[in-house]
C-alpha cells in the first residue's frame, strides 16, 4: 500500500464516486424532465386555443361579408378583422365607421345566415378561429340625435343638414339616380335617431336591407319596421380587410363625414 493510498478516506472516495455518478447521470436525468413531442404538441394547441378564445371575446374577431351590400369596397365572401375594443371605456360609434352588428331582428336573409357548414367550421368559429355569420356589416351614417335627409339636387345624402361626397366609397351604378334609393323614391328623411342607436347603410345603396330600407314612410300604413340600430348590438368595428390576399387592406373613416354639425 501506497502512501497515497493510506490518505485516501473512505468518505473521499465514496464522495468521488457519487459525483462520478451524478455527472454521468445528469444528462439522462434532463431527458427525462421534457416531455414527449406529442405530449408538447398537445400543450401547444392547447395554450392557442385558449389564447384564439381570449382574443376573439376581448379584443379581435373575423367575420365575411354576407352580401353584395357593402361593394365596391368589401366583397361578398371578403374575410375581414373586427376590433372589439374600438367602443369600449365610453366609446361608441362614429359617423363613417364600418361595423359589424347582430342582426336586429328581420334584416338577414335566409342566404345570409351564415350558419357553419360542418362540424369542424362550426367548433372553429366558437373559439374564433373561422370567420362567422350570422351578422350584418354596414357603415354608420347616423348617431343619437342626427336627423338623415335624401337627397339634394345632386343625389346626396345629408346629415344634419350637410350633404356628404361619398363618391370615395359609395358604388355609382346606372339607373339608380341618389345615394338612399332603397325606399322607392330619392325624397325621404329619418330620425332624429334615438338614443342609444343609429342609422345604418350599405355602400352598394340600391342593394342594402339597412336602415333606410327599413324605413316607415308617411304614405306607408300598418309599418311595423325599425331603422335603428342599438349600439349595445354592435360588436366592433371593421378595421382590415384580410382575405382574399390581393385586396389586403386597412379599413378606416372616410373624410366625407369631417364636416357634419353636430345636431341642433
Amino acid at each position: 500500500m501506497t502512501s497515497e493510498d493510506r490518505d485516501l478516506h473512505p468518505a473521499d472516495a465514496s464522495a468521488g464516486t457519487s459525483e462520478g455518478s451524478r455527472s454521468s447521470s445528469s444528462p439522462e436525468e434532463k431527458k427525462r424532465r421534457h416531455l414527449p413531442v406529442w405530449q408538447e404538441t398537445i400543450l401547444l394547441l392547447g395554450i392557442a386555443l385558449v389564447l384564439a378564445v381570449v382574443i376573439k371575446a376581448f379584443f379581435v374577431q373575423a367575420f365575411y361579408i354576407p352580401s353584395e351590400s357593402m361593394e365596391p369596397g368589401l366583397v361578398e365572401n371578403d374575410r375581414i378583422l373586427v376590433q372589439k375594443m374600438s367602443y369600449w371605456f365610453g366609446g361608441e360609434p362614429e359617423r363613417g365607421d364600418v361595423v359589424v352588428f347582430e342582426d336586429p331582428g328581420g334584416w338577414l336573409g335566409p342566404g345570409e345566415q351564415g350558419d357553419p357548414t360542418n362540424a369542424v367550421t362550426s367548433v372553429m368559429a366558437k373559439i374564433g378561429l373561422y370567420p362567422s355569420g350570422g351578422h350584418l356589416v354596414k357603415r354608420v351614417v347616423g348617431v343619437e340625435g342626427d336627423t338623415i335627409t335624401c337627397c339634394d339636387d345632386r343625389g346626396r345624402i345629408s346629415v344634419n343638414g350637410k350633404p356628404l361626397n361619398e363618391d370615395a366609397y359609395v358604388k355609382s351604378e346606372k339607373g339608380i339616380d341618389c345615394r338612399g334609393p332603397m325606399t322607392g323614391n330619392c325624397s325621404w328623411s329619418a330620425g332624429p335617431v334615438p338614443e342609444g342607436h343609429l342609422f345604418v347603410m350599405g355602400d352598394n345603396r340600391g342593394h342594402s336591407a339597412d336602415s333606410s330600407q327599413k324605413l316607415c314612410l308617411p304614405e306607408a300604413t300598418d309599418c311595423t319596421e325599425n331603422p335603428y340600430v342599438p349600439v349595445d348590438s354592435v360588436v366592433g368595428k371593421v378595421f382590415l380587410l384580410l382575405w382574399p390576399a390581393d385586396r389586403f387592406e386597412w379599413v378606416g373613416r372616410p373624410d366625407a363625414f369631417a364636416d357634419v354639425p353636430d345636431p341642433s
